[in-house]
């Protein structure tokens, strides 16, 4: 019988490599669009705080809803490893120089202000799969999991390519749902 590991893992290679399929000019027509659908969010208007993602792997792009809200003055972070595999949130200026962390993902200078989750008013995460409900698989690393368990937490805000939707994400008891996922044809608010 599998397990949710198993099922988690299977889910996760046939989805990253649906949204890997995807070529270039639709993976740009994509984020231009998620960009106006996060530009819908209520808590838009009144963000301060957004903390984004730098893509790889064929996450969707985050460029264009960085320039919006560079345009509307808020603070923007980006996620940075901790020691203790949790995430802290690193201030984003836009002239920074992103070095690579242990995974090669950039990240602000090690002098960059920094905040927590619960600082932020609005965190936007990268998604492999999720369904209408909230749920997310991410990578399998669990950093935004461990993060984000047993405290006050900003608006959760999934972003992804609409074609990694399935029916019903594997859930573990420690997996945190998302508030809304927006995708390059929607924004769904999962809240129930």
């Amino acid at each position: 019988m599998p397990t949710n590991f198993d099922a988690k893992a299977e889910l996760r290679r046939l989805m990253r490599q649906r949204r890997r399929d995807l070529d270039a000019g639709r993976q740009a027509r994509a984020a231009e669009a998620l960009a106006q659908r996060v530009e819908q969010l209520d808590a838009w208007r009144h963000c301060a705080r957004l903390a984004l993602y730098l893509p790889a792997d064929g996450e969707i792009a985050t460029a264009g809803i960085a320039l919006r809200a560079r345009a509307r003055a808020m603070q923007l972070f980006l996620p940075v490893l901790a020691a203790d595999g949790r995430l802290d949130f690193a201030l984003w200026q836009a002239q920074a120089t992103l070095r690579p962390n242990r995974l090669n993902i950039p990240e602000p200078p090690p002098g960059a202000a920094r905040c927590t989750p619960d600082q932020l008013d609005i965190l936007c995460l990268p998604l492999v799969a999720w369904d209408r409900r909230g749920g997310r698989l991410g990578m399998g690393g669990g950093f935004y999991d461990r993060s984000l368990a047993g405290a006050a937490r900003p608006l959760l805000v999934g972003l992804a390519h609409s074609c990694q939707e399935v029916e019903q994400v594997p859930r573990d008891d420690w997996d945190i749902e998302l508030d809304y996922v927006a995708t390059e044809s929607a924004l769904l608010d999962c809240r129930g």
